[in-house]
């Protein structure tokens, strides 16, 4: 039986930017989840294009996805639109960085 959705984000909430110490679902990265039939697809995105911690991240989160059960295999999209902005932080997040 493939995880939840909200299975999956819990366990990313354990995937942190190594440059922001906040976890990649309340930093607002995470933009879909999609599962079927223990197949996972995660589209996310980074602060910024630039960013060059973007490859290690996306390791990251699919290594955290394969530990549930139930998951064959895990593809992580890195996408840019719509652009990540401070707005998809999480109350949480904005506080943890004194925003």
């Amino acid at each position: 039986m493939s995880p939840t959705k909200e299975q999956i984000l819990e366990a990313l909430k354990g995937v942190y930017d190594p440059e922001i110490p906040v976890d990649v679902v309340n930093l607002g990265l995470i933009y879909d989840v999609a599962i079927q039939a223990g197949e996972v697809r995660v589209r996310m995105t980074m602060t910024s294009p630039g960013c060059p911690v973007g490859d290690f991240l996306a390791r990251e989160v699919e290594q955290a996805i394969m530990k549930l059960p139930g998951v064959e295999t895990v593809s992580v999209e890195l996408v840019w639109e719509p652009p990540w902005t401070p707005d998809r932080m999480s109350p949480e997040a904005k506080q943890k960085l004194g925003w």
